[in-house]
């Protein structure tokens, strides 16, 4: 296995994390695991050649013990300008709980601050819950993209509900073509290839790509779906067949973005060195490269090269 360090030396420019969690006081642990302190992910960044890192505020109940503000992300970013990249989140639930909610306002007065994005999206309701909805109509109208968490079923998991084959998922890309969609966790990524079984979901299927999966057809059916790499499911997705990952990965080069979903600072990133090697193996281009670890987020987010 290449060193970490090469993914930076073979761009020239550091890697960009689409996805992180961080926290400035440590509550109750999740999953027998504390986030990691600002300082800690600094740390970490600096080992793995990444230079800065999208922060996703854990607002909804689902998937956070203690949910985190808005405002301290945003604190985190602004003391740490350099490094961090702040999102916004605002629970389908918020303000009236009911479809005609105007969470517009939140979230103009968030992109006002500085907020790059919307996510991560954790409730545990179907994507075609009114509320669900109402969300996506606000972000796509303030103009900002979104990240979302899938959940494989209703109670005892956090993220979006969605079927196998993702039809609630599609039906939203279709009623929201302005707003583009990062899609991430097990449920989703376990579609890159034909589902064996609906079980897979839960998990991180071993068996390589036989036939596709509804994932790589949904992104070449709507443009507005992005895919966040991040997390094992992400690594998982190219890991568990290397000649797939390779096409891939070159078909949808504009619209997929490195992550690393640090959740303690232990989280394994072995995305880093997945992606490393397939360049440096020439199965991948420089021009691949950089877009996938870096020049995605530049212009998905609108940030200074």
């Amino acid at each position: 296995m290449y060193s970490s360090k090469s993914s930076l030396e073979v761009s020239g420019l550091g890697l960009i994390d689409i996805h992180a969690h961080v926290r400035r006081i440590p509550g109750p642990p999740h999953m027998g695991k504390h986030y990691p302190t600002p300082e800690q992910l600094i740390r970490i960044y600096d080992k793995l050649g990444i230079e800065k890192g999208v922060l996703l505020p854990a607002v909804n109940p689902e998937c956070a013990y203690v949910p985190q503000s808005n405002e301290d992300v945003i604190e985190m970013a602004e003391r740490y300008p350099d490094r961090f990249i702040p999102f916004c989140n605002v629970d389908p639930r918020a303000m009236t709980n009911s479809p005609d909610a105007p969470l517009g306002e939140i979230l103009r007065y968030y992109r006002d601050r500085g907020c790059k994005g919307v996510g991560e999206v954790c409730a545990n309701l179907p994507f075609l819950n009114p509320l669900v909805q109402n969300l996506f109509r606000h972000v796509q109208d303030v103009g900002l993209p979104l990240t979302f968490h899938i959940a494989p079923q209703i109670g005892g998991a956090y993220g979006l509900y969605d079927d196998p084959g993702l039809p609630q998922l599609e039906r939203s890309l279709q009623l929201f073509p302005k707003l583009k969609f990062l899609g991430h966790s097990q449920p989703f990524w376990a579609e890159i290839g034909r589902l064996e079984t609906p079980a897979d979901r839960y998990g991180y299927p071993k068996y390589p790509v036989r036939e596709e999966g509804v994932v790589p057809k949904l992104m070449r059916r709507y443009p507005n779906l992005y895919g966040d790499l991040s997390a094992r499911s992400g690594y998982n997705a190219l890991a568990r067949d290397p000649e797939y990952a390779v096409k891939f990965l070159n078909e949808f080069k504009d619209r997929l973005l490195f992550g690393t979903d640090i959740t303690s600072p232990d989280t394994p990133t072995p995305l880093v060195d997945f992606l490393s090697k397939l360049y440096r193996d020439g199965r991948i281009s420089e021009s691949v490269y950089y877009k996938v670890t870096r020049g995605n987020a530049v212009k998905l987010l609108g940030l200074d090269e």
